[in-house]
């Protein structure tokens, strides 16, 4: 843990720009710091730019969007997981010369695990809530996340954490197949090396006993701690997911829920296309959740009727701003906008749904994913080209930013060309 006077010479060059204030009363608020400039965390600091708060950005990889983005400003960091006290003095020193204490808003699960560590000592130079991002960094552990679901009744499927091969044949022992086995990060399962089978995933899903235990015999040398979970059986479009923001003193600022009607990679990926729906059931079992746990600040919970039994389970929290998240602000509850007046203190009223009859798709993702949906015999032509013609707001296609929506539209393209292509040959 470095000292809290350990500043370090890192070029901050073009923050002074940034953090020049205009003359609206917005610009004259907190300064926002977004942790993560994937496209998730490009948008929220483009929501928030465009409610006239400075904003810049920070992440430890430079080729996500927002190192070539129009919004905001965004700074190279070291690695939070591989280097913690850099990245821990990196962050003092972007206080130090931001010049006042700015808020802090997490977009990605290696930040929010990094504001959790370093809590105590970040709180003395941003804005966010200490007590709240703990819990965040507990619940961005599926081993946590599970516990705690179990604990205060948020319907979730049977799960155990693994951390040996014996472990999980015992979990077998009593297991309705299929089971998915989970890192305990979805980062963790990223780091492996280029020619391992499960490099890349977020979940792999077995039928057999034989199946799971050779999944986890592919990993565990490497990353042993792992989460078996009884699979919740349906199709993509079973999922939901609840999108909330919780203020400092407990009470639910914002909340609508989507419903996820396709997903890349099929069944176990993100969604790629939703659309906001009322479901009473869904509001009232994560909302009685996330007040039970004393939750502070973003939240998305998805969740999956099983075809089975009819019953709602957890898939899985993401306790920051998300992808799907995104959507929320089409909606009518602007979750990042909130969270950022909550924790400067202005007490926003609560806010639900308001907009419907739109669906939210992330380009890219989509376009990738449907040729893998027409050659597993799910969806035609016809029936997509449908789905797409509902008025639509993007994840990932802004023409504003033309720069990213360029790179958007080149890989959508590669994607559905070259899935299509791929079919054609599997045909022959």
């Amino acid at each position: 843990m470095p000292a809290e006077n350990q500043l370090v010479d890192y070029s901050f060059r073009g923050l002074a720009e940034v953090l020049a204030p205009g003359e609206s009363a917005a610009s004259r608020w907190a300064p926002a710091v977004v942790a993560s400039v994937f496209q998730t965390g490009l948008n929220l600091m483009r929501d928030l730019e465009q409610k006239g708060i400075r904003v810049i950005g920070i992440d430890c990889n430079s080729l996500n969007q927002g190192f070539r983005s129009k919004y905001g400003r965004s700074f190279l960091c070291p690695n939070p997981d591989e280097e913690p006290d850099n990245w821990a003095a990196f962050m003092l020193s972007l206080s130090a010369a931001m010049g006042e204490k700015p808020v802090l808003i997490a977009a990605s699960d290696i930040f929010v695990s990094a504001i959790g560590r370093h809590a105590q000592l970040l709180s003395k130079h941003f804005i966010f809530s200490e007590a709240g991002s703990k819990l965040q960094s507990e619940l961005a552990t599926k081993e946590k996340q599970y516990a705690l679901a179990r604990e205060y009744g948020l319907p979730s499927p049977r799960a155990s954490y693994i951390r040996s091969v014996g472990e999980l044949d015992q979990f077998c022992q009593g297991a309705r197949f299929p089971v998915l086995l989970k890192p305990l990060h979805h980062r963790e399962w990223q780091a492996l090396p280029i020619d391992n089978p499960l490099r890349g995933y977020k979940t792999v899903s077995a039928g057999t006993r034989e199946e799971l235990l050779s999944h986890y015999e592919s990993v565990c040398a490497l990353v042993p701690d792992a989460v078996a979970q009884e699979e919740i059986v349906g199709p993509d479009s079973a999922k939901y997911c609840y999108l909330s923001v919780y203020a400092r003193d407990g009470r639910r600022l914002g909340s609508c829920v989507v419903h996820e009607l396709r997903a890349y990679p099929l069944m176990y990926g993100c969604a790629t296309l939703v659309e906001p729906v009322i479901d009473e059931e869904i509001d009232r079992v994560c909302n009685a959740f996330l007040l039970s746990v004393g939750y502070i600040g973003i939240c998305e919970i998805e969740l999956k009727r099983d075809v089975r039994d009819g019953q709602l389970r957890l898939i899985e929290v993401n306790p920051r701003f998300s992808g799907t998240g995104d959507s929320a602000k089409y909606a009518g509850v602007e979750t990042g906008f909130i969270h950022y007046l909550d924790l400067i203190g202005q007490t926003p009223s609560p806010v639900t749904a308001t907009r419907f009859g739109f669906r939210h798709v992330m380009l890219s993702a989509e376009l990738t994913a449907f040729p893998k949906y027409l050659e597993e015999g799910l969806i035609g032509w016809r029936e997509w080209i449908r789905s797409l013609s509902y008025p639509m707001k993007y994840f990932d296609f802004d023409l504003s930013d033309f720069s990213n929506a360029r790179v958007t539209a080149i890989n959508g393209a590669r994607g559905l060309l070259g899935g299509l292509l791929r079919k054609r040959r599997l045909r022959r």
